[in-house]
């Protein structure tokens, strides 16, 4: 199956799902929220030490999941009503095939931990990246990961049409990678940590943030969730905030992060070393206009507009300024 066809396939299930999507009432005593394992927060800690279901004054399911196109799916089908770290760009990419969603907060930032990397016996780095032609390389499709990978290419003047593009699952690129069966693979967290192990990458986090390349995640939701139950979200980011603000105070660690490296399934040190490349914007940074409040309409649009150039998908919408609510942030 070719590129475009394989993100076609995830858009037409994500329309297919969304005419079944179903909201939760007011006074529902259980909601679902989505996350990543291998992706350490402090919200996890929360998430943990019950802080959520005792704010929300509901019983918090949480069900993870291996990319952000399957948080959307599960959104649009109505299992799931909050996704905790979707990235943006398979925000971008539900939204344009019609996913009614909105992004209620920045759940981080990160440029080191989102990346693609190239096989060490390749001897492939920056000044030499025109050799990728006709490479092999896995990319989940509709993620992060993806938006980074079409970025990068663009930069070093690298034609998609002469690579070999596989989609995969950052941890079965990982996989792929270290056994030699693609050059270069994209991903982030845990299975980016070990792609490290066999390859190196193109470009640092800094040198990709200067080039204009962010990287961040959104807690996303289904529009007619967020209206119709405005108090429990609000509830829910009030807690997400308390738990950002505790691990900023660099005394609560020792308490915090043995529970949330147990929660994301990785060792306290992997975690640890996850965890300072992070960046977690305080509520007043994400209702500033260098986030919610007014970059991150424009930055929602751009990502749309790499997707549509890449061919990756049809086309854009005029605008994304429906698809960000600061109203359950604010309050």
């Amino acid at each position: 199956m070719t590129f475009k066809l394989r993100l076609i396939s995830v858009l037409t299930g994500i329309v297919l799902l969304s005419g079944a999507e179903t909201t939760m009432a007011d006074g529902h005593k259980e909601i679902t929220v989505a996350y990543f394992l291998e992706w350490p927060m402090p919200f996890q800690f929360a998430k943990e030490t019950g802080m959520y279901d005792e704010a929300l004054g509901a019983k918090v399911n949480w069900v993870s999941f291996d990319t952000g196109p399957a948080m959307s799916a599960g959104m649009a089908s109505g299992d799931v009503q909050l996704s905790v770290s979707q990235g943006v760009p398979p925000f971008v990419v539900a939204t344009s095939a019609g996913q009614d969603l909105q992004i209620v907060d920045v759940a981080v930032s990160y440029a080191d931990n989102d990346n693609c990397v190239v096989r060490s016996e390749l001897e492939i780095d920056k000044n030499s990246a025109n050799e990728l032609a006709g490479k092999k390389v896995a990319v989940p499709l509709g993620t992060a990961a993806h938006y980074g990978f079409l970025k990068q290419m663009e930069h070093f003047n690298v034609d998609l049409g002469s690579l070999q593009i596989v989609d995969m699952a950052p941890a079965e690129g990982e996989a792929a990678l270290s056994q030699g069966a693609v050059d270069m693979a994209c991903g982030w967290g845990g299975a980016l940590r070990r792609m490290l192990n066999s390859g190196n990458v193109l470009l640092t986090g800094a040198e990709k943030t200067e080039l204009g390349i962010l990287v961040f995640d959104a807690t996303t939701a289904p529009t007619s969730f967020v209206a119709e139950n405005f108090d429990m979200v609000a509830a829910f980011l009030d807690v997400t905030a308390k738990a950002n603000a505790m691990w900023a105070d660099e005394s609560n660690h020792t308490k915090m992060l043995p529970v949330i490296a147990k929660d994301a399934g990785m060792s306290e040190d992997e975690a640890a070393k996850t965890l300072a490349t992070f960046v977690f914007p305080t509520v007043e940074e994400q209702l500033s206009s260098a986030w919610l409040g007014g970059n991150a309409v424009n930055f929602l649009k751009g990502v749309a507009e790499v997707f549509v150039a890449a061919d990756s998908i049809d086309a854009a919408k005029a605008s994304y300024e429906d698809n960000v609510n600061t109203g359950p942030l604010s309050q």
